[in-house]
């Protein structure tokens, strides 16, 4: 290999390393373990359930759990159980889309920003000023009342909305890079601007980025489910976990499980992403590895 080729490839793939100290981190395999969970049920799940998730029984309304509906019933005697198990493949698509969105849309405007400065760095970074400005949850609702409600829209407004958070970390991590030496040789061996920033400096960059998206999924899906609760996602009769928890809000005292189930699940898909996240940035943190390869992990 020539010396030119040597200067201007970026670092091995650290994977193993990151995985084997990811072995260590209780939390984060936990975190794993959620979420395979829950991409085993979004892809199962229609054919698992014990009942039709839409299908109403007014004779069976607002049962108790029971072995014959696990999470109970509701007001129009649909199953909680199926309805959760089914929601699961809605709330996973609309993280991941969505993320994707604000994933590509803000990695490649903070690469450009970073990449190039002076009035192109001006110009994006006051525009994700501007969106940052608004609560996430606030300016989400704004775009979906310029689009309309439908768990469509609010792909896009999600992914608008966390676009800023991925330009920003983009941003900063490009800045501090280009100027390197592999940079300056790839320069210099005639490279062009797009082939320095996507074969150079963003294999390089890429564990901030990881780490945010993987957080940012646990964002998207809260978000989406506090969207669904105000009306503004998934329409019914589609079940949905924000849905359900707006649907159980009559039934507090009289019928708590409408609302328990539905939380819970929430509660632990966030839970497992952002152990996941944690675990991931210890794992990619130099400093943090340093001091856990120094305990012999």
């Amino acid at each position: 290999m020539s010396t030119e080729t040597e200067a201007i490839a970026p670092p091995k793939s650290q994977l193993w390393e990151t995985v084997k100290l990811m072995r260590h981190n209780r939390l984060a395999i936990l975190g794993v373990v959620i979420i395979l969970f829950l991409i085993i049920f979004s892809f199962i799940g229609d054919s698992i359930v014990p009942y039709d998730p839409i299908a109403m029984d007014i004779s069976a309304r607002l049962q108790p759990p029971s072995w014959a509906h696990v999470f109970g019933t509701d007001d129009f005697g649909r199953d909680i159980f199926s309805r959760v198990v089914v929601a699961t493949k809605v709330s996973l698509k609309v993280g991941v889309i969505s993320v994707g969105i604000s994933l590509t849309q803000g990695t490649l405007l903070g690469a450009i920003s970073g990449y190039y400065g002076g009035w192109i760095d001006e110009i994006i970074m006051r525009i994700m000023d501007i969106l940052f400005a608004f609560p996430a949850i606030l300016l989400a609702i704004a775009i979906l009342a310029a689009l309309g409600p439908g768990v469509e829209n609010a792909m896009i407004a999600i992914g608008i909305v966390y676009t800023p958070i991925f330009a920003r970390i983009t941003r900063g991590s490009v800045i501090t890079v280009r100027e390197d030496v592999y940079v300056d040789a790839a320069r210099n061996l005639g490279a062009s601007d797009a082939r320095i920033i996507f074969f150079h400096i963003l294999p390089n960059v890429i564990a901030p980025i990881i780490v945010e998206t993987t957080l940012s999924l646990a964002f998207a899906i809260l978000s989406e489910a506090a969207l669904s609760f105000l009306g503004l996602g998934t329409q019914p009769p589609d079940p949905s976990w924000g849905r359900m928890l707006s649907e159980s809000r009559g039934f507090i005292q009289d019928a708590p499980w409408l609302g328990v189930f539905p939380g819970l699940v929430i509660m632990l898909t966030v839970m497992g992403f952002n152990f996941l996240g944690d675990g991931l940035r210890d794992a990619l943190d130099p400093q943090m590895r340093d001091v856990l390869e120094s305990r012999g992990v």
